[in-house]
């Protein structure tokens, strides 16, 4: 089996279907690339995530900062006892959500100054970044209604329309910011249309597959 440590990362509005392209994406490494694959998310990755997202996504309305603390907390926690011991196996790491996300929900979305987040990111991420960041673009009304068909809807969820307007044109800004790193996925397409783009771009940029 070939090994070669490598952090990608899925990132989009809520509904966007990161949690289906991530499945597909590690039976597609595990079982055509023959790769060792773990998948992981934030907030959550780590048994005190467990406890962050329960407080972060289910519990009692919090300040703004605090919420951002309690995001940054659980990254610490996630680079230095998973993440970071994963890459350094040589595996592939496939994460639900990483550092683009605090951007785009805590700066775009709640208005927290910029340079304050990326403070608090170098901290909690030891200067980890993605190898590769697929953002699942899809507009907010047709997120939305897919993430709360089932469900009432988490407290981020909850917020109003104009919340997630601003975090889709957060999301959107930091893919014409960092175009090396971040591609852009039409999430309107079939489920398999957008794991055939994704499967494309990981052997194109990484050498994963092909």
């Amino acid at each position: 089996m070939t090994q070669v440590g490598r952090f990608i990362v899925f990132e989009g509005v809520e509904g966007a279907g990161k949690t289906t392209q991530i499945r597909l994406t590690a039976a597609y490494l595990q079982n055509q690339v023959n790769v060792s694959v773990q998948v992981t998310r934030e907030p959550g990755g780590t048994k005190l995530g467990q406890s962050l997202r329960q407080l972060l996504l289910h519990d009692s309305p919090m300040n703004d900062r605090t919420e951002l603390l309690l995001f940054a907390a659980d990254r610490a926690e996630h680079v230095q006892t998973v993440l970071q011991p994963a890459l350094d196996q040589n595996t592939i790491v496939l994460c639900d959500r990483y550092t683009d996300s605090t951007l785009a929900y805590q700066h775009y979305g709640r208005g927290i100054e910029r340079q304050v987040i990326e403070q608090l990111n170098t901290i909690a991420t030891g200067g980890l970044t993605s190898d590769l960041t697929f953002w699942l673009d899809l507009d907010v009304s047709t997120g939305l209604g897919r993430s709360q068909k089932n469900i009432s809807g988490d407290r981020i969820e909850r917020a109003d329309v104009d919340f997630h307007q601003r975090v889709q044109a957060g999301f959107a800004a930091l893919a014409q910011q960092f175009p090396d790193r971040i591609i852009p996925i039409d999430a309107t397409q079939t489920v398999q249309q957008i794991q055939t783009e994704i499967q494309f771009h990981l052997a194109e940029r990484l050498g994963l597959g092909g």
